[in-house]
């Protein structure tokens, strides 16, 4: 039995039918993963939650391509009081939005539903490929909107994505229809697990340096002389101290392996904080 049939829940983030649920049952499907599912307001519920229930995991979203970093999310992570719970899968997810309705014949369509975001995500599709005399209904949420279709007739349509579509039922009638075609999320699972080396994995810590000239130097330079590939490198305040910052690093390999833990060992006395963040398969 892996660690993972042992899993009895999932905290993700809410909405139901987002894609932080998305994100959830594709964890799910790729690590046999067969339990019960938590939506919860907050990343930091989320990380509580992990923390306060040892046979649960969490999906956390960590980076947008349009957005950048989500800084909550690796915060909550570093100041948990489990130093066990840590990253252990990850998956990049595409933005997507489509096209929903109760009928199947795209070009009956004459109103729109949807939330005033998603209308400004979509203007491209909504100018060039529906009619211009279009009615559009603003709605709070993609989910409220799909609903709405109930109360009109089959040529009113809703924005939203799959997940969506299938628990309303609805047909898609257009796939991609949001203007930014590259949008993707990055989102990872954590829980108290530990993971074994796959050979395509990536490491991530967090460390402040000692208040010394040249300590980020010094601490860059170990892991090139112990052959580590650096893939990301970024630092925010250490919300302590003005003028103290905490790096975030991600490199290339996995903790278990013998030039890794060399490394952190020769890193852990140049610094005045260091936590081990999580080794897993690169998505």
């Amino acid at each position: 039995m892996s660690d993972f049939e042992l899993i009895k829940n999932v905290a993700y983030l809410e909405p139901v039918n987002s894609f932080s649920e998305m994100a959830k049952d594709e964890f799910c499907h790729q690590l046999n993963i067969n339990c019960f599912s938590t939506p919860l307001t907050t990343i930091k519920q989320i990380v509580d939650y992990v923390t306060q229930n040892p046979d649960t995991v969490g999906v956390l979203p960590v980076e947008n391509t349009l957005d950048g970093t989500i800084r909550e999310s690796m915060d909550c992570l570093m100041t948990c009081q489990n130093p066990n719970i840590r990253i252990i899968s990850e998956i990049i997810m595409p933005v997507e939005y489509c096209l929903l309705s109760k009928t199947t014949e795209f070009y009956s369509i004459t109103g729109l539903i949807a939330t005033p975001r998603l209308i400004g995500k979509c203007q491209d599709f909504i100018k060039n490929e529906l009619p211009m005399n279009l009615n559009i209904i603003e709605s709070p949420t993609m989910l409220e909107a799909a609903h709405s279709l109930n109360n009109y007739n089959l040529t009113y349509a809703s924005i939203g994505n799959k997940k969506i579509a299938e628990s309303c039922m609805l047909n898609i009638l257009k796939e991609n229809i949001h203007d930014d075609k590259h949008n993707q999320t990055r989102y990872v699972l954590i829980g108290d697990i530990e993971t074994n080396p796959t050979g395509k994995d990536k490491t991530t810590i967090a460390f402040r340096t000692n208040d010394t000239p040249g300590a980020l130097l010094e601490i860059l330079k170990i892991f090139l002389e112990n052959n580590i590939n650096l893939t990301y490198i970024a630092s925010r305040p250490s919300k302590v101290e003005l003028n103290e910052y905490i790096f975030i690093v991600n490199f290339e390999g996995h903790i278990k392996n013998s030039n890794m833990l060399k490394a952190i060992n020769e890193i852990r006395p140049k610094t005045s904080f260091l936590r081990y963040l999580g080794s897993y398969k690169c998505a």
